[in-house]
Protein backbone atom coordinates (compact mmCIF):
# COMPACT_ATOMS: atom_id res chain seq x y z
CA UNK A 1 0.00 0.00 0.00
CA UNK A 2 0.87 3.56 -0.77
CA UNK A 3 1.77 6.33 2.02
CA UNK A 4 0.32 9.16 1.33
CA UNK A 5 1.66 12.20 2.47
CA UNK A 6 3.58 15.49 1.07
CA UNK A 7 2.46 17.64 -1.91
CA UNK A 8 2.84 15.39 -4.75
CA UNK A 9 0.94 12.47 -2.76
CA UNK A 10 -2.92 13.01 -2.23
CA UNK A 11 -4.86 11.21 -0.07
CA UNK A 12 -7.58 8.41 -1.76
CA UNK A 13 -6.18 8.47 -4.79
CA UNK A 14 -4.13 5.39 -4.31
CA UNK A 15 -5.49 1.39 -5.23
CA UNK A 16 -7.18 0.39 -1.81
CA UNK A 17 -5.99 -3.25 -1.19
CA UNK A 18 -3.70 -4.08 -4.10
CA UNK A 19 -0.43 -5.29 -3.44
CA UNK A 20 2.16 -5.24 -6.91
CA UNK A 21 0.64 -2.66 -9.12
CA UNK A 22 0.37 0.83 -9.94
CA UNK A 23 -1.53 3.10 -12.20
CA UNK A 24 -0.12 5.25 -14.74
CA UNK A 25 -3.21 7.41 -15.86
CA UNK A 26 -2.86 10.36 -18.82
CA UNK A 27 -5.64 13.16 -18.85
CA UNK A 28 -6.72 15.33 -21.95
CA UNK A 29 -5.87 13.62 -24.53
CA UNK A 30 -5.66 11.90 -26.87
CA UNK A 31 -3.20 13.65 -28.91
CA UNK A 32 -1.50 12.33 -32.07
CA UNK A 33 1.24 13.00 -31.49
CA UNK A 34 2.29 12.73 -28.06
CA UNK A 35 -0.47 9.69 -27.19
CA UNK A 36 1.05 7.56 -30.08
CA UNK A 37 4.39 7.88 -28.34
CA UNK A 38 3.19 6.80 -25.37
CA UNK A 39 1.53 4.13 -26.17
CA UNK A 40 4.48 2.90 -27.69
CA UNK A 41 6.25 3.33 -24.66
CA UNK A 42 4.07 0.92 -22.72
CA UNK A 43 4.04 -1.62 -25.44
CA UNK A 44 7.66 -2.14 -25.54
CA UNK A 45 7.41 -3.01 -21.86
CA UNK A 46 3.68 -5.28 -21.80
CA UNK A 47 2.59 -2.33 -19.09
CA UNK A 48 -1.00 -0.96 -19.84
CA UNK A 49 -2.41 2.37 -18.33
CA UNK A 50 -5.46 4.40 -17.99
CA UNK A 51 -6.27 7.17 -20.75
CA UNK A 52 -9.25 9.80 -19.35
CA UNK A 53 -10.11 11.39 -22.29
CA UNK A 54 -11.73 14.60 -23.75
CA UNK A 55 -14.82 13.08 -25.59
CA UNK A 56 -14.21 15.54 -28.73
CA UNK A 57 -10.63 14.79 -28.81
CA UNK A 58 -11.82 10.96 -28.68
CA UNK A 59 -14.11 11.28 -31.68
CA UNK A 60 -11.65 13.28 -33.75
CA UNK A 61 -8.42 10.87 -32.76
CA UNK A 62 -11.02 7.98 -32.89
CA UNK A 63 -7.98 5.50 -34.38
CA UNK A 64 -5.74 6.55 -31.25
CA UNK A 65 -8.58 4.92 -28.67
CA UNK A 66 -8.55 2.46 -31.12
CA UNK A 67 -5.16 1.58 -30.79
CA UNK A 68 -4.90 2.29 -27.16
CA UNK A 69 -7.91 -0.34 -26.27
CA UNK A 70 -5.80 -2.60 -29.08
CA UNK A 71 -2.41 -2.78 -26.65
CA UNK A 72 -5.08 -3.76 -23.63
CA UNK A 73 -5.03 0.06 -21.92
CA UNK A 74 -8.21 1.51 -20.79
CA UNK A 75 -10.09 4.38 -21.63
CA UNK A 76 -11.78 6.33 -18.82
CA UNK A 77 -14.16 9.81 -19.59
CA UNK A 78 -12.59 12.77 -18.60
CA UNK A 79 -14.73 15.17 -20.14
CA UNK A 80 -16.46 17.63 -22.77
CA UNK A 81 -15.94 20.91 -21.82
CA UNK A 82 -12.77 21.48 -19.11
CA UNK A 83 -14.68 23.25 -16.89
CA UNK A 84 -14.35 22.55 -12.74
CA UNK A 85 -17.75 21.08 -11.56
CA UNK A 86 -17.22 23.36 -8.54
CA UNK A 87 -17.63 26.15 -10.86
CA UNK A 88 -21.21 24.70 -12.86
CA UNK A 89 -24.62 24.26 -11.78
CA UNK A 90 -25.07 20.35 -11.57
CA UNK A 91 -27.52 20.51 -14.38
CA UNK A 92 -24.62 21.46 -16.55
CA UNK A 93 -21.98 18.83 -15.09
CA UNK A 94 -24.93 16.49 -15.99
CA UNK A 95 -25.15 17.72 -19.59
CA UNK A 96 -21.30 17.39 -19.91
CA UNK A 97 -21.69 13.72 -18.75
CA UNK A 98 -24.45 12.81 -21.17
CA UNK A 99 -23.35 13.98 -23.97
CA UNK A 100 -19.64 13.34 -23.26
CA UNK A 101 -20.71 9.31 -22.64
CA UNK A 102 -22.76 9.52 -26.01
CA UNK A 103 -20.02 10.99 -28.05
CA UNK A 104 -17.62 7.92 -26.66
CA UNK A 105 -20.53 5.46 -26.89
CA UNK A 106 -20.61 6.11 -30.42
CA UNK A 107 -17.02 5.19 -31.39
CA UNK A 108 -17.47 2.07 -29.38
CA UNK A 109 -16.21 3.23 -25.56
CA UNK A 110 -18.24 2.33 -22.68
CA UNK A 111 -15.60 3.95 -19.85
CA UNK A 112 -15.97 2.21 -16.22
CA UNK A 113 -13.81 5.14 -14.71
CA UNK A 114 -14.47 8.70 -14.50
CA UNK A 115 -11.80 11.32 -13.43
CA UNK A 116 -13.57 14.83 -12.97
CA UNK A 117 -11.51 17.79 -14.66
CA UNK A 118 -8.89 18.90 -12.55
CA UNK A 119 -9.73 16.15 -9.37
CA UNK A 120 -12.75 18.80 -8.52
CA UNK A 121 -15.39 16.42 -7.11
CA UNK A 122 -19.03 17.74 -5.74
CA UNK A 123 -22.23 16.54 -4.73
CA UNK A 124 -23.40 16.58 -8.62
CA UNK A 125 -20.19 14.56 -9.75
CA UNK A 126 -20.84 11.67 -7.11
CA UNK A 127 -24.56 11.60 -8.04
CA UNK A 128 -23.75 11.24 -11.71
CA UNK A 129 -20.92 8.65 -11.45
CA UNK A 130 -23.29 6.32 -9.36
CA UNK A 131 -26.18 6.49 -11.89
CA UNK A 132 -24.04 6.29 -14.96
CA UNK A 133 -22.08 3.28 -12.98
CA UNK A 134 -18.92 4.99 -13.10
CA UNK A 135 -15.74 4.73 -10.31
CA UNK A 136 -14.35 7.92 -10.07
CA UNK A 137 -10.41 8.67 -9.69
CA UNK A 138 -8.39 10.80 -8.36
CA UNK A 139 -4.71 10.36 -7.86
CA UNK A 140 -1.81 10.12 -5.01
CA UNK A 141 0.97 10.97 -7.44
CA UNK A 142 0.72 14.81 -8.92
CA UNK A 143 4.16 14.94 -11.68
CA UNK A 144 3.09 18.24 -12.29
CA UNK A 145 3.99 17.74 -15.71
CA UNK A 146 2.15 20.29 -17.05
CA UNK A 147 3.93 22.85 -15.74
CA UNK A 148 6.74 21.67 -17.93
CA UNK A 149 9.64 20.66 -15.90
CA UNK A 150 12.33 18.74 -17.40
CA UNK A 151 12.13 14.83 -16.68
CA UNK A 152 15.01 14.90 -14.29
CA UNK A 153 12.85 17.26 -12.01
CA UNK A 154 9.77 15.51 -12.14
CA UNK A 155 11.32 12.08 -10.97
CA UNK A 156 13.56 13.92 -8.58
CA UNK A 157 10.73 14.86 -6.83
CA UNK A 158 8.77 11.01 -6.88
CA UNK A 159 12.52 10.05 -5.75
CA UNK A 160 12.23 12.35 -2.70
CA UNK A 161 9.09 11.24 -1.15
CA UNK A 162 9.89 7.65 -1.56
CA UNK A 163 10.13 6.75 -5.46
CA UNK A 164 7.04 4.15 -6.90
CA UNK A 165 4.92 2.90 -4.44
CA UNK A 166 2.26 -0.33 -4.65
CA UNK A 167 -0.97 1.32 -5.54
CA UNK A 168 0.22 4.16 -6.44
CA UNK A 169 -1.80 6.38 -9.09
CA UNK A 170 0.14 8.43 -11.11
CA UNK A 171 -1.44 11.99 -12.76
CA UNK A 172 0.48 12.81 -15.91
CA UNK A 173 -0.93 14.56 -18.94
CA UNK A 174 -0.64 13.23 -22.47
CA UNK A 175 -2.22 16.38 -24.49
CA UNK A 176 -1.93 19.86 -23.95
CA UNK A 177 -5.28 20.99 -21.63
CA UNK A 178 -6.51 24.29 -20.31
CA UNK A 179 -3.49 26.10 -17.52
CA UNK A 180 -0.83 24.12 -19.35
CA UNK A 181 2.62 26.31 -19.28
CA UNK A 182 4.35 24.14 -22.08
CA UNK A 183 4.16 23.48 -25.47
CA UNK A 184 4.81 20.11 -25.73
CA UNK A 185 4.55 16.57 -23.87
CA UNK A 186 8.05 15.06 -24.95
CA UNK A 187 8.88 15.16 -21.26
CA UNK A 188 6.03 13.59 -19.88
CA UNK A 189 6.64 10.87 -22.88
CA UNK A 190 10.61 10.80 -21.48
CA UNK A 191 8.84 10.18 -17.86
CA UNK A 192 6.47 7.46 -18.62
CA UNK A 193 9.68 5.57 -19.59
CA UNK A 194 11.37 6.19 -16.66
CA UNK A 195 8.65 5.45 -14.52
CA UNK A 196 8.05 2.25 -16.50
CA UNK A 197 11.72 1.09 -16.65
CA UNK A 198 11.59 1.79 -12.73
CA UNK A 199 8.47 -0.62 -12.18
CA UNK A 200 10.05 -3.25 -13.35
CA UNK A 201 12.90 -3.19 -11.30
CA UNK A 202 10.87 -2.73 -7.97
CA UNK A 203 8.67 -5.46 -9.13
CA UNK A 204 5.84 -3.36 -10.02
CA UNK A 205 3.25 -4.17 -12.61
CA UNK A 206 1.79 -0.67 -14.38
CA UNK A 207 -1.78 -1.71 -15.00
CA UNK A 208 -5.07 -0.06 -15.51
CA UNK A 209 -7.49 1.37 -12.97
CA UNK A 210 -10.23 -0.50 -13.26
CA UNK A 211 -8.09 -4.16 -14.19
CA UNK A 212 -6.60 -3.49 -10.51
CA UNK A 213 -9.97 -2.71 -9.05
CA UNK A 214 -11.28 -6.08 -10.49
CA UNK A 215 -13.77 -4.59 -12.70
CA UNK A 216 -11.92 -5.72 -15.88
CA UNK A 217 -10.89 -9.25 -16.84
Amino acid sequence: MCRAGGENRRPGGYLSGVTGKIALTFDDGPDPGWTLRILAALERRGAHATFFVQARRAVEHRDLIEAAIAGGNEIGFHCVDHVRHSEREPDEVAADVEIGLEMLDGIGVRPHAWRAPWGIETDATRSLAAEYGLRLWGWNVDTHDWRGDDVRRMFGALEAQGGLRDGDVILMHDALGPGALREACAETVALTELLLAEAEVDGLEPATVSACEGVLA
